[in-house]
């Protein structure tokens, strides 16, 4: 009698595998080694009269970030069939997409909400969601800290944060 594998189960079979995510994150850092080499070189690597040029050390950051993307990419691409491990199992990829969804619409929703609105809503609806506070509690906490921050920031340090139409509406 032949010893079978164990068979793995159709959760973990369907779960994405470590080789891909280090494909697209190679490509990723490697885009961006290559946009900070290639601006580095417009506003100058070499050295003035008064030290080096402002694109002097973020270039060798640059061709660092590369060479290790670079790197990464080529080793994971030589060792493609031997890296099947799971990346993450699906029910953490849901943990980590109910932390982004909300955060993508709170960032989105800067841009024309400004910065009070859009962070009193994240707040609450993390603290009810993932926390299970009670509503006084959510509703006390959500709303006094966008406060703070504005006393904070427009008031005491007089650095204006983005405002949308509420706090046009009240005229702060």
């Amino acid at each position: 009698m032949t010893e079978q594998a164990p068979k793995p189960d159709a959760e973990s079979a369907n779960d994405p595998k470590t080789r891909g995510p280090e494909v697209v994150v190679a490509f990723l850092l490697l885009a961006l080694g290559v946009l900070v080499v290639v601006d580095s070189l417009r506003v100058g690597i070499g050295w003035a009269d008064d030290g080096p040029r402002s694109g002097y050390f973020p270039f060798y950051i640059g061709m660092a970030l590369c060479a290790s993307s670079a790197a990464i990419l080529v080793s994971t691409l030589w060792h493609w069939r031997s890296l099947d491990e799971v990346f993450a199992e699906r029910s953490q990829i849901v943990t980590v997409m109910a932390m982004l969804i909300p955060m993508t619409i709170y960032i989105v929703t800067l841009l024309w909400m400004g910065i009070y609105v859009p962070s009193a809503l994240l707040i609450g609806y993390f603290m009810r969601r993932h926390g299970h506070f009670g509503w006084r509690v959510t509703a006390s906490v959500s709303l006094t800290v966008p406060v703070v921050f504005f006393l904070v920031f427009e008031r005491w340090f007089l650095v204006p944060l983005p405002k949308g139409p509420l706090e046009n509406l009240l005229g702060l």
